[in-house]
């Protein structure tokens, strides 16, 4: 064969290290002619690896454009974004020690999870699968016999510690969690090139209303360029496409001043930054539905809680206060109505889940572009129906701990956080037999139960109370406003 045909040209992925972690690139093959062209690539090569490594280590604060998700409702802040992008491609700390990304033994690992245990279990590839919802949504489809396989960048926007518990707890279920970013496009069209994921779990998000104050841009790059690296690739990568279902959330009703709030009311007036995100996020699942074919499904989560649940959520930090003795600082609005929330279990939100994943249909594109018909675009309400005062819930914790709470009450700021939310599930209990069945006082006794253990604390947890029903009496209630 003449050499200019051996020097056939082409893309392929090559490992390389950086600071220490094996990372994947597209490099294009080819014969180099002459020795004097072999050197000045050569040089090229080393010159271009200097600055990489210099803008690496002294421009780290550009990086964090890079970041995102822990999922389902958890973010990134601080030095947990800034080596984001580079920590996607290490090797996963519930994988063997040989199991580096790229390599045989990764790739093994990736499809021995991916597998489902059951004839026609289904295959999902879960993002933010370390978070709260993420974690309890693998470990259900898991136990069903579906195929699982996680991603999670374990970021510091709460506790990264309680995401590696998580991690360690699906690991024993059989479910690896890649330590990952849902930016690293080029991971997910490997991922996609091993396994043909039927399903694709889109549960990674910068979650939090008041944060989005503080970092705008976090909530851009994780709800709105996360959300488009994840359609990106299964648009024009997968094949065949994915069914994809991700989480918006009740944030989108913002200033709706219509009780329970439907699918049909308006979306179009958001009341945080992080409500914006979500919106923006439907908008641009409409766009990839209408060109792409992608089927694809948003369901707006109501005030989620249960174990394993966020440090950042009101009844977490509650309940550690009321423990420690700290003061607890509780909102009303601003004509003195106690703020209410539509408290949702978690396992009434997983059943939800798995209900939206099991009735999703195809996909109808392909990656050439084209695409049979019209596919699937859904959205629905996952909420409990029944709002409940966060005084209420604070008197359910204080009768569980044993202990009364050192309340602050306050006028709600004006950062985002709305009095009232109130979901309308008839949608979803049609389409998918969704029925919330848990009330507020049993899960917050699962939760405490959770927390007591989890954190190793001598607290004998009060057995057979109930708080108080709310007075028979009318109350004055808040005009229903936007979700959280």
């Amino acid at each position: 064969m003449p050499a200019t045909d051996a020097a056939a040209k082409g893309v392929k992925l090559e490992r390389y290290a950086s600071g220490g972690a094996m990372l994947l690139r597209r490099v294009a093959s080819g014969k180099i002619v002459s020795a004097s062209s072999h050197l000045l690539f050569r040089a090229t090569v080393l010159a271009t690896l200097a600055l990489v490594f210099l803008f690496t280590f002294h421009y780290p604060s550009l990086l964090s454009r890079s970041l995102s998700l822990s999922g389902g409702g958890a973010g990134s802040e601080g030095s947990g974004m800034m080596h984001a992008s580079h920590r996607s491609l290490l090797m996963s700390s519930s994988s063997s020690a040989s199991a580096t990304y790229g390599g045989a033994a990764w790739e093994k690992e990736v499809r021995r999870s991916a597998k489902p245990r059951k004839d026609g279990g289904i295959t999902v590839l879960v993002t933010g699968a370390a978070g709260f919802v993420g974690t309890h949504c693998s470990l259900a489809l898991r136990a069903r016999g579906d195929g699982v396989l996680g991603l999670d960048n374990f970021n510091s926007y709460y506790d990264p510690e309680l995401k590696r518990a998580r991690q360690r707890l699906l690991a024993d279920r059989g479910v690896l969690v890649l330590d990952a970013d849902i930016n690293d496009g080029l991971l997910l069209e490997k991922l996609f090139d091993l396994v043909a994921f039927t399903h694709v779990l889109h549960l990674a998000a910068q979650a939090g209303v008041r944060y989005a104050m503080e970092a705008p841009q976090t909530y851009v790059a994780s709800n709105v360029a996360g959300l488009v690296s994840v359609f990106e690739v299964a648009a024009k990568h997968a094949d065949p496409q994915p069914a994809i279902v991700w989480a918006s959330s009740s944030s989108v009703y913002g200033l709706n001043t219509d009780a329970p709030f439907s699918e049909e009311h308006r979306t179009d007036r958001p009341a945080s930054l992080y409500a914006a995100t979500k919106k923006a996020g439907e908008a641009i699942a409409h766009t990839y539905n209408h060109i792409y074919g992608l089927s694809i499904t948003g369901l707006r989560f109501f005030t989620v809680y249960g174990p394993w649940g966020r440090p950042d959520m009101a009844y977490f930090f509650f309940t550690r206060s009321i423990i420690a003795g700290e003061p607890i600082t509780m909102f009303r609005a601003a004509d003195g109505a106690d703020a209410r929330r539509d408290f949702t279990y978690i396992d009434d939100v997983v059943k939800g889940c798995l209900g939206a994943l099991d009735t999703a249909g195809k996909s109808t594109g392909s990656k050439s572009g084209k695409k049979s018909g019209p596919a699937p675009l859904r959205v629905y309400n996952l909420g409990n129906t029944s709002p409940v005062p966060v005084t209420r819930m604070v008197t359910i914790l204080e009768k569980l701990l044993g202990k009364k709470a050192n309340k602050r009450i306050v006028t709600m700021p004006s950062n985002g956080d709305v009095p009232f939310t109130h979901a309308n599930v008839s949608h979803a209990a049609h389409d998918f037999g969704y029925r919330p069945t848990t009330s507020l006082d049993a899960g917050l006794r699962h939760f405490v139960d959770w927390f007591v253990n989890y954190y190793k604390l001598d607290i004998k947890i009060a057995k057979g109370v109930r708080a108080d029903k709310p007075s028979s009496k009318k109350k004055k209630t808040v005009a229903t406003s936007a979700s959280s």
